[in-house]
C-alpha cells in the first residue's frame, strides 16, 4: 500500500532549502580553503582533527562511526592518508580483524598547522554571522536534529 507523500508546504521547503544552501555553501567553501591553506582534503582535515582530539589514536571502526562514513571510505582514505605519512595503521594485538589509525608526527604537524587557519574561516564564515543567542538557538536545534534522527531507522 502506497501512502500519500507529505510534501513540504512553503514554509517547510523554504526552511529546508536554505538549510541545504548554507551547508553546502558552507561546507564546500570551508573545503577550498583548507586544501588551499594546507594542502590537505577536507577528509584529511576532518580525519586529523578528530583522531588527534581523541588522543592520536583509535579504531579504525570507531573512527569511522565517528566521522559517520562506511567501512570502505574509511579504509581508502587511510590508505591515502598512510601513504602520505599522515597516519599509520597498527593491527590490533586483542582482535586479529581489527585495526588502529594511528595520527604520525607528520599527521600532528599538518593539523597543528591547518587548525587555526580553519578555525578563523569557521569565526569569520559562520559564527560571527550569528549573534551569541541565535548561534545557541543553532546549537541546540541542530542537536534536536541529530538526536531525532537517532532515533529512526535508516
Amino acid at each position: 500500500m502506497n501512502a500519500t507523500p507529505r510534501w513540504l508546504d512553503p514554509d517547510e521547503k523554504a526552511a529546508w532549502d536554505s538549510f541545504i544552501r548554507m551547508q553546502e555553501t558552507l561546507i564546500g567553501r570551508l573545503s577550498r580553503l583548507v586544501q588551499s591553506d594546507s594542502g590537505m582534503s577536507a577528509a584529511d582535515y576532518l580525519v586529523l582533527a578528530k583522531l588527534t582530539e581523541a588522543g592520536g589514536r583509535m579504531r579504525v571502526l570507531e573512527l569511522a562511526r565517528l566521522l559517520e562514513w562506511e567501512k570502505s571510505r574509511m579504509s581508502h582514505q587511510t590508505r591515502r592518508m598512510t601513504q602520505r605519512g599522515l597516519v599509520a595503521r597498527e593491527e590490533c594485538p586483542d582482535d586479529a580483524r581489527g585495526a588502529f589509525v594511528v595520527a604520525t608526527p607528520a599527521g600532528y604537524q599538518a593539523i597543528e598547522e591547518a587548525a587555526p587557519i580553519h578555525v578563523e574561516h569557521v569565526r569569520r564564515l559562520f559564527v560571527d554571522a550569528l549573534t551569541p543567542e541565535q548561534l545557541s538557538t543553532f546549537g541546540r536545534l541542530s542537536q534536536r536534529v541529530s538526536d531525532h534522527m537517532a532515533e529512526q531507522p535508516d
